[in-house]
């Protein structure tokens, strides 16, 4: 299995959270007028930080309304009196609330100020670091006989969320005394700027406004939890732009320098991952760490402040349709009530909002929906992005930074005040959660999920890792054992459903969670009259699918009815690596087909060790030998044979590896490992597309997949310079998937240059879209063809006409109308993401190590036909329309002509090899089932070209 990862430091449309910016609006309840005349000094000073404005100027701006984006003398919340000794942001940072975009650094400083000024009431904890070794920390706030007994609160909710440990009596006892808590996280997306300040708003504002009545039924009955900023790596990069750009005045045109952000952009963290789509998958150190921290602590609401487009006005919860089924509705209910206390604060100021649109609540691996099962009210809040200082949206209307500050913290504050309000309901609705859980789970059809443990072509114990990570109870068997008619091996993993959280494990393991049927065919509605669907991101998510890991879902618990035989985990176990064999070794050998031997392999080949790899199955000493498996022959090396066995035992303890020391290499079974048929590996040298046009998160998640993942050093090559003759240092090179064309950057003399240069021995990798770029003629790279939608009417009603006059036609029912309006030559229907089957060739080198089926995540509208003999292989392809779909929800068309269609194509040109997938093997870096075929493209092609070395 995976070993764990260490982060070290490294030298306009609507959607948000999920798609485009976001950020948190507005705070208080009573949004009024400034603090009177007559406030003390001392007071006056410290409102700076929430009014964003000194005395003397709020007494000068008074009388004259200030522009779009000029200082204001309304505070965010009438807060009262003001503490002098609780510190403004001006007073630490040097700048008022709003009036700039704070950076990352001074971020945490104005945390620790306010931490310094009142330890009683705040406490700051560290959590994480970024990549780039910023600290990730969440902010405390309670009052100060709260704070000191902060402990008790975190074991109060630890016994609240077990009831085979709690009893009703103890439950209650906890709810009649307990606080409500709230997470509030803000900035997942580093160029959603205004939900970090708001963050630092709110902060000051709970703890310097100690005369208003609400903060203090607040802090009397809640404990709050402020994550200011979840992406200090991606603000980091906003800012950074922003302010190279910056000029004489802030500039509200959408196409100004300061607000047009250049490739990356500031939304992702270091390797460009967007973290609010990394919940299940738990990829990257910054959401590791948050969840651990949810997990300690399992507030009871958690809030996700965002950003989206510049037109939209603000958005909260309830979710749009549609909600996942394991959702319940005491949880619904409940965000309601946000709902409705959110509206009644936005209403009184005057700020405009909307619910029930375009945000839903299907995908479980978002900020705001993950918490939801463990059984919080987890929310998303939406600001329309000023991207910068001053914004116009297209209607001529402007507003400022200051604004979107003002509307997350307004937000904000109205949160905090229901759950204040509705303490008791709340806690109560946890307990309830936690128990109804337990119950279904118990009483469901399906009783426990099983499946194997890890080794060659399985993934299991990275699955068993990550229902572990995510809280859940998972049993590992001690003996053999057999359950719903099957007999499992020791070391299968048992995840049984008796556990309060089982509505996670089966949304996480069930192939598919279903949308309700009224939405599933306003969709097909939708569909028929040409309109896009409100899906907003996959529909299948399942971490089993994603791994290529079999999950027997059965009607019997082993753990519940087996005698002993089966041990809780408590850890991730970590595979043990050896040596195994005679010490007068003449070759060793590694099975291929895990993570375990990729990274060992990567290892093997960074230190310069000599490495075969068999592209057929082999029988050794007794043993067999999968495809592609890693071959050490001591005569290869110049130095002592133990000091081989010595290095290669050490690569095998860090990466969980057997390897068996063999006495000869006589093969009872396979090719002997002097044919032609055992590739000689090199240490290939691996170059990434990067830069526009490439899609940032595609060409993020394939260089984490190669360096963290696989161990590996990959070096980012701009496509502007993929011309230059540097590239041919480089064995391998990958085109991610791409936004725009590559076509259109690289330019006639740059195609042709990609082309010499594979022709003459390089390996040239096409990932996704990459693919339409191969595919084109023009490029003279590749047969693929990309296909247009299998016509379902006559040509007659779908041809465009030239002419004035056409040919009439009968139109003889609804079916026929719909299919008149369907325009000809169209591509066919995008799918928001399933996982489908795909069966492995394997009789082709590429196929080493892999499954005879594999489960890629299908998205988009791309279909490709498949490859003749004479152009190349078609490794993969799609399995028959009735099997193909493997989880989520695919159009039936669409399924039809899926089916048998290539995912992954080899072909050859000159000396060199072109690798296509057709769709993203590297997806999100969650595909783990398909690292086999990823690592098969980047260390076993090269030594399939015809390049001399």
């Amino acid at each position: 299995m995976t070993p764990p990862m260490t982060p070290t430091p490294i030298s306009t449309s609507i959607a948000s959270r999920r798609q485009a910016p976001s950020a948190v609006l507005g705070v208080m309840l009573a949004l009024a007028t400034c603090i009177a005349m007559g406030a003390a000094t001392t007071a006056g000073a410290a409102q700076e930080q929430i009014s964003g404005q000194t005395s003397a100027q709020t007494s000068a701006d008074a009388s004259s309304p200030a522009g779009p984006g000029e200082p204001t003398s309304a505070p965010y919340a009438d807060g009262g009196a003001f503490d002098p000794a609780i510190p403004t942001l001006e007073a630490v940072i040097g700048h008022r609330s709003g009036e700039k975009i704070t950076r990352p650094a001074d971020a945490i400083r104005y945390m620790q100020a306010l931490a310094a000024a009142a330890p009683e009431r705040i406490k700051l904890v560290e959590y994480a670091r970024t990549w780039e070794g910023r600290p990730l920390v969440y902010a405390i706030i309670a009052a100060p006989e709260r704070l000191a007994r902060i402990d008790a609160v975190k074991a109060g909710l630890g016994a609240l969320s077990d009831p085979r440990a709690t009893d009703e009596a103890r439950a209650e006892e906890l709810i009649s005394v307990m606080p409500s808590t709230v997470w509030l996280s803000y900035g997942v997306h580093g160029n959603e700027i205004s939900s970090t300040d708001a963050a630092l708003a709110v902060a000051y504002h709970l703890l310097a406004a100690r005369d208003d009545a609400t903060v203090r039924s607040i802090l009397q009955d809640t404990v709050v939890f402020i994550d200011p900023m979840q992406n200090p790596d991606g603000r980091n990069r906003f800012v950074t732009n922003f302010e190279n750009a910056a000029g004489l005045e802030p500039s509200g045109s959408r196409i100004a320098a300061e607000r047009n952000e250049p490739w990356p952009r500031g939304r992702t963290n270091h390797y460009l991952f967007d973290m609010n789509r990394d919940w299940i998958a738990q990829s990257q150190p910054e959401v590791k760490g948050r969840t651990r921290a949810l997990l300690e602590w399992r507030p009871l609401v958690v809030v996700d402040a965002h950003e989206m487009g510049t037109d939209e006005s603000y958005y909260f919860a309830p979710e749009a349709e549609p909600i996942n089924p394991y959702v319940t509705d005491a949880q619904m209910a409940m965000a309601d009530q946000f709902g409705r206390g959110n509206a009644a604060a936005f209403d009184a100021a005057g700020f405009d909002y909307f619910t029930r649109d375009v945000y839903d609540k299907l995908f479980p691996g978002y900020g705001d929906s993950w918490p939801a099962f463990y059984g919080a009210i987890a929310m998303t809040f939406e600001q329309g992005s000023a991207r910068g200082l001053r914004a116009r949206r297209t209607d001529g209307a402007e507003f400022s930074y200051r604004d979107s500050v003002h509307h997350h913290v307004t937000s904000s504050i109205a949160t905090l005040k229901t759950a204040a309000a509705h303490r008791e309901r709340l806690l109560r609705d946890y307990w309830t959660y936690q128990q109804t859980g337990l119950e279904e789970g118990r009483s469901g059809a399906t009783k426990a999920y099983i499946f194997p443990a890890g080794g060659a072509l399985t993934n299991g114990d990275d699955l068993a890792a990550s229902l572990l990570d995510q809280g859940l109870d998972v049993h590992r068997a001690t003996t053999d054992f057999a359950a719903c008619g099957k007999t499992f091996a020791k070391g299968a993993f048992v995840a049984s459903m008796a556990q309060p959280r089982a509505r996670l494990l089966r949304t996480l393991l069930d192939p598919t969670s279903p949308m309700k049927e009224a939405f599933v065919a306003e969709q097909e509605k939708r569909r028929a009259r040409g309109l896009e669907d409100e899906i907003y991101d996959v529909t299948a998510w399942s971490p089993a699918l994603a791994l290529n890991v079999g999950v027997e879902a059965c009607s019997a618990d082993p753990t519940a009815t087996a005698r002993g035989g089966f041990s809780r985990l408590d850890a991730a176990q970590t595979t043990p690596g050896a040596v195994i064999g005679p010490r007068e070794a003449v070759a060793y050998a590694v099975e291929w087909g895990d993570l375990n031997a990729i990274r060992f392999l990567a290892a093997a080949l960074r230190e310069g060790i000599a490495v075969r790899s068999a592209d057929g199955a082999f029988t050794a000493a007794g043993h067999e030998f999968p495809s592609g498996s890693l071959i050490f022959v001591v005569a290869d090396h110049d130095r002592r044979p133990e000091h081989l066995r010595a290095r290669l035992l050490q690569h095998a303890e860090e990466n969980g590896v057997t390897v068996r020391a063999l006495a000869s290499t006589y093969l009872e079974a396979g090719d002997n490992f002097g044919s032609d048929h055992v590739k000689k590996l090199i240490a290939p040298r691996i170059a990434i597309a990067w830069d526009e046009p490439t899609n940032p998160n595609a060409a993020g998640a394939t260089r984490f997949v190669i360096e963290r993942r696989f161990g590996y050093p990959a070096t980012p090559v701009r496509v502007s310079d993929l011309a230059d003759k540097g590239l041919y240092e480089f064995d391998v090179l990958i085109l991610p998937d791409v936004y725009g064309s590559y076509t259109d950057r690289l330019g006639a003399r740059g195609v042709a240059f990609l082309k010499d240069w594979t022709s003459r021995g390089g390996v040239l990798i096409a990932m996704d879209h990459a693919a339409r770029f191969v595919g084109d003629p023009q490029s003279g790279l590749s047969a693929a063809r990309r296909e247009r939608a299998v016509a379902e009417a006559d040509d007659k009603t779908k041809d465009a006409a030239a002419d004035a006059v056409v040919d009439g036609v009968i139109i003889e029912d609804k079916d026929a109308a719909r299919a008149a309006i369907v325009p000809s030559g169209g591509a066919p229907d995008p799918t928001s993401g399933v996982f489908a089957h795909a069966d492995v060739d394997h009789d082709h080198w590429m196929s080493a190590g892999a499954p005879d089926r594999v489960t890629p995540l299908v998205r988009g509208g791309d279909i490709y036909r498949p490859l003749t003999l004479d152009e190349g292989v078609n490794v993969v392809r799609f399995a028959g329309a009735k099997e193909l779909l493997a989880g989520g929800y695919l159009w039936e068309e669409t399924r039809d002509q899926l089916a048998y269609k290539p995912f992954l194509l080899s072909e050859p040109l000159g000396d060199g090899l072109l690798l296509t997938f057709t769709q993203d093997p590297t997806f999100r870096a969650q595909l783990g089932g398909l690292d086999v075929l990823v690592a098969n493209a980047i260390f076993r092609a090269p030594a399939h070209t015809g390049k001399l070395r």
